[in-house]
């Protein structure tokens, strides 16, 4: 992975957060596309009705075949709510879209999928996504479908098509998870964890990284998104909400 310089965002400069639904969903995924050449680090987060499902061992002592099992469980029974795309440089630069650098840019995708009245959740998952600013009634009105949204990624050569893509996420594995699930239609995630990763490498090529793994080697970090990004003195810029 390209090493990426930790920064200060310039004084005058505002981040700008597109917040995508079913009408605009094709011009923001064109912009991305666009943008991709020149910001070849994406780094994504998902945000689902928490985890229902647990298993009665403790975690730490689970093989990865076991913890593959609890979160397909988890992953086929419930539904993704919003993703969230960062794209940047290797030395962290966001897309300023010909703004000249005053603006930079990333995105929020919202999902019509999730139905609060009907479909399982967490509770508490759901408190702290109204918390944090999620509008489940919009989204079910105004939402883009899921399917129709995997199917514009590979249209659009975001996922499956061969760049030189790196991806980046922080305790990643149900992110991949819930976009693998739309990439196939929606079906039951695979059996195997093997076939899992067949299916990640195929829509995601080799250059995926998971920043919460990588921290078991540094001995100076540990903790949470936030907690990190402080210690690396990476600012988070106002108004991320949940992208932070």
């Amino acid at each position: 992975m390209p090493s990426i310089t930790a920064h200060h965002l310039p004084k005058q400069c505002q981040v700008i957060i597109r917040r995508v639904w079913a009408h605009n969903v094709e011009e923001e995924l064109a912009l991305i596309a666009g943008a991709m050449h020149r910001y070849p680090i994406i780094s994504i987060d998902t945000e689902f009705p928490g985890v229902i499902f647990h298993s009665d061992k403790h975690y730490s002592t689970l093989t990865v075949s076991e913890r593959y099992s609890v979160m397909k469980l988890n992953v086929d029974a419930l539904n993704l709510i919003q993703l969230n795309f960062i794209l940047s440089d290797p030395s962290g630069n966001l897309p300023d879209l010909g703004s000249g650098g005053i603006l930079l840019f990333a995105w929020e995708f919202n999902f019509n999928n999730f139905n609060l009245d009907f479909d399982l959740h967490s509770p508490d998952s759901i408190k702290l996504l109204r918390s944090s600013g999620v509008d489940f009634e919009r989204n079910r009105l105004e939402g883009i479908d899921s399917h129709w949204f995997a199917c514009l990624l590979v249209n659009y050569g975001i996922v499956g098509a061969g760049y030189n893509v790196n991806w980046v996420t922080f305790h990643g594995a149900y992110d991949f998870a819930y976009l693998i699930k739309i990439l196939i239609g929606g079906n039951s995630l695979p059996d195997s964890v093997e076939t899992f990763f067949e299916l990640v490498k195929a829509f995601f090529g080799d250059a995926w990284w998971d920043v919460k793994h990588i921290m078991k080697y540094c001995d100076t970090l540990y903790g949470g998104l936030e907690t990190v990004g402080a210690a690396l003195n990476v600012q988070s810029p106002d108004g991320f909400g949940l992208l932070a």
